[in-house]
């Protein structure tokens, strides 16, 4: 992988793409706004790094970010995206996102609902439990002891394993939950939401959330 594409130029959009462009990456960065709203931002990254639309965005990256509320995840472009790994950045606030039934009764995951969006993509769960300033500030070489560790999700192995040689790459170690089905474990309002923890408080953490909240 050497190109990211990120759609969604937020705030973890854009720490993502810090930390990307640092360790060497090219970013295709996108908002709903357009390219042209997101000048100071790629000035800011440098010569690796271009803004675009989310099509672009999404046809340009090896591998995609995509990090827009989820309300809005019916908007991403699935034919560009067919082949690739899409990392899924996606948490449910209903307060902003509406009411999704099958979301409230437990039935559901934002992943997998992206998943069936992007038949042809192999969509992982991705940076969704961490804030994102921590993103570029928190991250440990291999080996450091209490390293913090982040979860990922996907039907696809392969997506499962780029995401943790991602983590591994940004600072973190990695907890694979499994199934996106199992994705809900790391989201809003669980145990491993938005706190700092190791490998083994994750792992535990996730065992110990409920279904539904």
């Amino acid at each position: 992988m050497t190109t990211l594409g990120i759609i969604g130029a937020g705030h973890i959009g854009s720490q993502i793409a810090r930390k990307a462009v640092q360790l060497g990456y090219d970013v295709v960065i996108s908002n709903s706004r357009g390219p042209e709203t997101l000048a100071d931002l790629v000035a800011e990254l440098g010569p690796r790094s271009r803004a675009a639309t989310a099509a672009e965005a999404a046809a340009a990256g090896d591998v995609v970010v995509v990090t827009v509320p989820f309300k809005s995840y019916r908007q991403i472009p699935a034919e560009p995206l067919a082949g690739k790994v899409v990392i899924d950045t996606n948490n449910y606030y209903w307060e902003r996102d509406g009411h999704v039934p099958a979301l409230d009764r437990g039935e559901a995951t934002t992943s997998g609902l992206l998943q069936e969006h992007l038949p042809g993509a192999m969509v992982a769960k991705g940076f969704n439990h961490i804030y994102a300033a921590q993103i570029t500030a928190d991250g440990t070489p291999a080996g450091t002891p209490n390293r913090r560790a982040l979860a990922t999700a996907s039907d696809h192995s392969e997506a499962s394993a780029l995401v943790a040689r991602l983590y591994d790459e940004f600072g973190f170690d990695t907890v694979n939950i499994g199934p996106l089905s199992e994705s809900w474990r790391v989201e809003r309002d669980r145990p491993a939401y938005v706190v700092r923890q190791n490998a083994a408080e994750l792992a535990a953490n996730l065992a110990r959330a409920p279904r539904t909240i």
